[in-house]
């Protein structure tokens, strides 16, 4: 007898993954400059010259067997002084050590919040549109996703909706700005009026409910927006972090989860995020990489490509006619598909060698995302196929 929860995780890739490797299969069959893969957000810009500059000065310099070792189960210290280091001279905070605990990228740090933090009968608010793995990591960790419709005007939160999901039963929410797959950014207008119903229901059910922030898209943001971080606002933030975009390193896996001094109980809190790190086997990221990631903290790749994709992209959809709200950040657009039926479009969306995604899977029907993490020749050999696919709605 086998867990059939896990099998049926095993044997079903996501509808993105499932994209990618028929993507793969049709560009041995006809060449990859005619397939139009928007599938999967792997980062098209090299890292930046402080990666290999760094990992090339600790290969030749640094004594391998500490190197390649083990470190502390948290991350090693002086790694986790760095990027303490590089967060306080960026939003002015005064973070040490002992608030990181570092992890293989984002999607662990994300395990490692909900099984810390999840008791039975525990709920966390979710806001579509929403990167689907978040569904599988609640409900791994023993507790229920409850989504919050879009606001497909422009991607901010429904507060209406949202106020209502809150009950005795939510331990948390989450939240993903930039967000995949829309790109929004949200607004300190936004931010403010979330950790305003969030402290006050906290008050009334005498019980702290946890924003987790999920912000591996944090630096690619575009033209003048902004990024409000979170534990400015509101105490009770863990941040869940990943240099896999920001420094083109998602093979690499290495982010963290910042656990403030400011919230509540915030030892005992760590502690258990901790102890969910060792349930899992989290402990340990990888040893090189929190030392190349530590020296880079504070760098990014070059993040205009996706702006000139970004601003390509955008002009020739909505010249076709799709609607489009503009991503403030990512590298993702998550346009409105030409009939109800997303599904039914973006298979029709094959015929032409165009890959996107399904916006059902993100929680919002009626979309596609378009990941532009790609050369721009590519966005540009692709436009009259975009074309030709309205061309079947007119």
């Amino acid at each position: 007898m086998l867990n059939e929860k896990m099998v049926g995780l095993g044997t079903q890739r996501s509808v993105i993954r499932e994209l990618f490797e028929f993507g793969k299969m049709r560009a041995a069959e006809i060449g990859a400059e005619n397939v139009f893969d928007f599938s999967i957000g792997n980062p098209s810009v090299p890292s930046p010259s402080c990666v290999s500059e760094t990992a090339l000065n600790l290969v030749q310099n640094m004594d391998p067997v500490i190197l390649h070792g083990y470190t502390s189960a948290q991350g090693d210290a002086s790694a986790r002084k760095a990027i303490a280091d590089s967060l306080n001279a960026r939003f002015g905070t005064n973070y040490n050590p002992d608030n990181l605990y570092l992890t293989a990228g984002a999607a662990a740090a994300l395990c490692c919040c909900f099984n810390g933090l999840a008791c039975p009968g525990d709920e966390f608010i979710v806001f579509a549109p929403y990167f689907p793995e978040y569904k599988v990591f609640i409900e791994g960790a023993g507790a229920k996703m409850v989504l919050i419709p879009a606001d497909v005007e422009a991607f901010q939160i429904d507060f209406d909706k949202f106020e209502a999901a809150i009950n005795e039963h939510t331990k948390g929410v989450i939240v993903n700005s930039p967000n995949n797959p829309s790109g929004a950014v949200y607004s300190e207008e936004t931010v403010k009026k979330l950790a305003e119903i969030l402290k006050r229901k906290s008050q009334e059910y005498g019980e702290p409910i946890y924003l987790i922030s999920d912000e591996p898209y944090r630096e690619i943001v575009f033209g003048n927006t902004k990024v409000p971080f979170l534990p400015r606002y509101y105490d009770n933030t863990l941040v869940c972090y990943s240099w896999s975009k920001s420094l083109s390193l998602p093979g690499e896996r290495l982010g963290y989860v910042l656990v403030p001094d400011e919230m509540a109980d915030s030892r005992l809190v760590y502690a258990a995020i901790a102890g969910a790190g060792r349930s899992l086997g989290y402990v340990c990221a990888p040893s090189m990489f929190q030392h190349i990631c530590a020296a880079c903290a504070s760098e990014t790749a070059d993040i205009s490509v996706y702006e000139t994709n970004k601003n390509l992209l955008l002009k020739s959809l909505r010249e076709m006619g799709y609607h489009v709200v503009e991503p403030g950040g990512t590298f993702y657009m998550f346009p409105r598909t030409l009939e109800a039926d997303d599904l039914a479009f973006c298979e029709k969306a094959k015929k032409y060698n165009l890959l996107i995604v399904p916006g059902t899977g993100f929680g919002c029907p009626g979309h596609t995302r378009i990941s532009y993490c790609v050369p721009t020749a590519r966005i540009e050999r692709s436009l009259a196929a975009f074309e030709a696919l309205a061309k079947e709605y007119r």
